[in-house]
């Protein structure tokens, strides 16, 4: 690329720019040397002096400023994050087709788009896994009924969870609900892996009793939780020698919900827990990308991105980990009790 930077058309009108200037400061700078010995008036040299001035500075204002924020923002883009930046760039487009070409990509990279795209792509993958649910509610029921029978309770039981989880996660996933619902399929998904883990491992829900009817009436998407508190156990608490607990910890603060899903397993390395939040830092645009980001049943960067396109950039996760201590993700969400208050409103047609 160093070899070939004068292909760019850029990188040609810059230099000619440039090239320009130095003419003129030269230029002015003769006139003026000439001025001194006396065989010339000092007047052209002072103009060519306040010209040259002038032109350093429409050239930073006109050219070279806008012209750096084109890049910054075209970097952002290449980096994944949604075109909401690239509105800056049609204050100073390059030329009046590039301007068209932006506006069109804008409305085409529109998050409600990027939604409406997602839905489309989760609905095909739904049908291509369809599973009758009435029949596996009857098989799961088939199930504990012969257990119970056979005095086999604790089968009964766990067939009795699996089946409460399924009811809950097989329905419309774009749909919103309660922090009190998401937590009960927390619970419920917890009671399962508990058949696996016995005593080893616990589950603790913390909140303040005075927000607590307000915190668990106030909406969140479905299976924001869960998918995290699954990722705590298999790469926490599950890689961990003796017991494991897991905290999940609920705050309103202002207008703000505030979820933080803990554990005290192995953690995670400086490296790994950048990588993490590099991704949770992109937008939207992941969707594309996001074929290898699957461990944990729903990704946290899948996850991550759906709050981002019902909410808003401005929410969504960040993780915290220390090796041999555990990890924090902290989820930021708006403190809404109403879905008519829901930011993108697109999600819910």
């Amino acid at each position: 690329m160093e070899q070939n930077r004068f292909r760019y058309l850029s990188v040609r009108v810059m230099a000619l720019l440039i090239a320009a200037l130095c003419l003129t400061l030269f230029l002015t700078g003769v006139c003026l040397v000439q001025a001194f010995r006396g065989n010339a008036p000092f007047w052209p040299g002072i103009m060519g002096a306040v010209l040259l001035l002038l032109s350093i500075w429409a050239f930073s204002t006109w050219i070279l400023r806008p012209y750096l924020q084109l890049e910054r923002t075209m970097h952002l883009f290449l980096d994944g994050y949604t075109t909401t930046g690239l509105t800056h760039l049609c204050q100073v487009p390059p030329t009046p087709m590039v301007y068209r070409m932006l506006e069109h990509m804008m409305k085409i990279m529109d998050s409600s788009e990027l939604l409406k795209l997602n839905k489309r792509q989760a609905q095909y993958l739904a049908l291509q896994n369809q599973i009758n649910p009435h029949f596996l509610y009857n098989t799961l029921e088939s199930i504990r009924s012969e257990a119970l029978i056979a005095g086999l309770t604790s089968v009964a039981d766990m067939t009795e969870a699996l089946a409460t989880f399924f009811r809950y996660t097989i329905s419309k996933v774009e749909n919103l609900v309660s922090v009190e619902e998401e937590l009960e399929n927390c619970r419920t998904y917890f009671r399962i892996q508990q058949y696996r883990f016995g005593s080893r491992l616990s589950l603790s829900i913390e909140c303040d009793p005075e927000d607590r009817e307000e915190i668990f009436g106030c909406r969140l998407p479905k299976l924001t939780m869960q998918p995290i508190l699954e990722n705590s156990i298999i790469h926490g608490t599950e890689c961990k020698i003796g017991t494991g607990h897991l905290t999940i910890q609920l705050e309103r603060s202002g207008k703000r919900l505030l979820i933080c899903i803990s554990d005290d397993g192995v953690g995670m390395d400086e490296e790994v827990l950048s990588r993490m939040n590099e991704r949770l830092g992109k937008s939207g645009q992941a969707f594309a990308s996001q074929g290898s980001e699957t461990r944990g049943g729903i990704a946290l960067v899948n996850v991550n991105n759906r709050i981002h396109l019902l909410f808003g950039e401005e929410y969504g996760l960040h993780v915290f980990s220390m090796p041999g201590v555990g990890t924090d993700v902290e989820i930021n969400l708006p403190a809404i009790t109403n879905d008519r208050d829901l930011k993108n409103k697109e999600a819910l047609k």
